[in-house]
């Protein structure tokens, strides 16, 4: 498939050229998937999935537009190029278009260990979601199930451009997760667990899926509200990156640009406590983004993004670069058809002195939250509130589950006093450890 992608991506270019473009990138995908899901013991769903796309984008002065297609015909091929250089042509101006310049280029990418040559097979992809519900519903107390699913994906992607550089990857993908449910008079509780990675065998075991999953079900069985208060908040590591995830948003070039980013003007400061350390590295071997190269075809590399607490650099592709007066990080994101986006790679919180307990122990009495709902976040002062459920705990240890909560803060005020364990969550691009913010706003009953 890969050198019908690249035949494709050449195609685009040269008609693209020939019909007067001044310069052009090309992208193309190959996308393919399986799927089994089961409920109760029962085979309920199989889904096969194959897609391809191809993109192209045209430059001509000052002037762009980009459009894709799904044929990989020639005809398809030709005719995408023709519409997209008629847009361009018509299109307004913006001044901050155009490719990396050729001697920036990424040279000699290197083999990032993403593709696992395991085939993927429906009768074990069922076993698998089949033994993992089967170790939920043996926990007593567990009267339902969700559903189990079990899911084999991978991709090949060649990205070109009229500036000489011509490139591609390719990865796979394993997941296994389920949802168990817990009833006891009036309450009914679900909570769910999963496991994904780049190759099978590194899949966590089935069972073990299943148990994690009933347990954490049982633990939240007969929640009741809690007054409302100033205490210790806890984001367990599952939902502990989305607080980082505002702050990758914010130090995006683009976002900068307009203005918009509640860091705007703090490139240089102190903005996390001053034991924080955040890391970008596209390069880890087997990483859920790891890429050799960016989305325009420069050269990527790992970097601090946070180095003692204090932010250094923005994200920035060629265009937000230019808005800024700056160089290109290598942080555009492949958007074919489309201008690049912007986007951070694999992102690692590094870790503190504590795992889970040893935060709750620190903290005293406080809140454990472990599902966040509906988030409010304002990206232009960083203002901050989410609804929660989750445990409430007295001298470190858990005594009741609780809901129906809302917690509030600014960003700015939880960063500088943020806090890691060192219980990394590990099935995202984004590692980050729960994190423990020493006092917050609690909205109870």
């Amino acid at each position: 498939m890969s050198s019908n992608l690249d035949a494709a991506v050449d195609r685009l270019l040269s008609r693209a050229k020939s019909l007067g473009a001044e310069a052009a990138d090309a992208a193309c995908l190959d996308r393919k998937s399986l799927s089994v899901s089961v409920r109760l013991g029962q085979l309920e769903s199989v889904e096969s999935e194959e897609s391809r796309s191809a993109g192209l984008r045209v430059m001509i002065g000052k002037k762009q537009a980009g459009a894709s297609t799904s044929d990989f015909s020639l005809a398809a091929l030709d005719a995408l190029a023709e519409r997209v250089v008629a847009m361009a042509k018509a299109a307004a101006e913006d001044p901050w278009c155009g490719l990396p310049e050729a001697g920036d280029l990424a040279k000699d990418p290197v083999d990032l260990d993403l593709w696992d040559n395991t085939e993927a097979d429906i009768a074990d992809l069922e076993a698998r979601a089949l033994e993992s519900e089967a170790a939920a519903l043996e926990i007593a107390g567990i009267t339902n199930s969700g559903g189990s699913g079990a899911e084999w994906g991978a991709s090949q992607i060649v990205y070109g451009a009229s500036n000489g550089f011509h490139g591609g990857y390719r990865g796979t993908s394993w997941g296994l997760g389920l949802s168990a449910i817990a009833e006891r008079g009036d309450h009914k509780e679900r909570d769910w667990d999963s496991d994904s990675s780049r190759f099978l065998k590194d899949l966590k075991a089935s069972a073990t899926i299943g148990r994690n999953a009933g347990e954490r079900t049982l633990a939240r069985l007969g929640a009741t509200k809690l007054e409302s208060c100033v205490a210790p908040v806890i984001f367990e590591n599952r939902v502990a990156s989305r607080l980082i995830s505002f702050f990758l948003s914010a130090i995006s070039g683009a976002s900068v640009a307009r203005g918009v980013s509640f860091l705007r003007d703090k490139l240089g400061q102190q903005v996390f406590a001053s034991t924080i350390r955040i890391i970008d590295n596209p390069l880890e071997k087997g990483g859920w983004s790891s890429h050799p190269f960016d989305g325009e075809g420069l050269p990527v590399a790992a970097r601090d993004l946070v180095t003692d607490g204090v932010l250094q650099t923005w994200l920035l592709n060629t265009a937000s670069a230019k808005q800024l007066g700056l160089k290109s990080t290598g942080h555009a994101s492949m958007n074919p058809g489309g201008a690049p986006g912007i986007g951070s790679s694999n992102v690692t919180l590094m870790p503190g002195q504590h795992d889970l307990a040893g935060l709750q122990a620190q903290a005293g009495n406080g809140l454990l939250v472990v599902e966040t709902l509906s988030p409010s976040f304002n990206q232009n002062t960083g203002d901050y509130s989410v609804g929660v459920s989750g445990l409430w705990f007295e001298n470190g240890k858990v005594v009741r589950p609780v809901n129906e909560i809302t917690v509030a803060g600014n960003m700015l005020d939880m960063y500088s006093r943020l806090i890691p364990g060192n219980d990394y969550d590990g099935r995202a691009s984004l590692q980050c450890p729960s994190l423990l913010i020493p006092a917050m706003t609690i909205a109870g009953a």
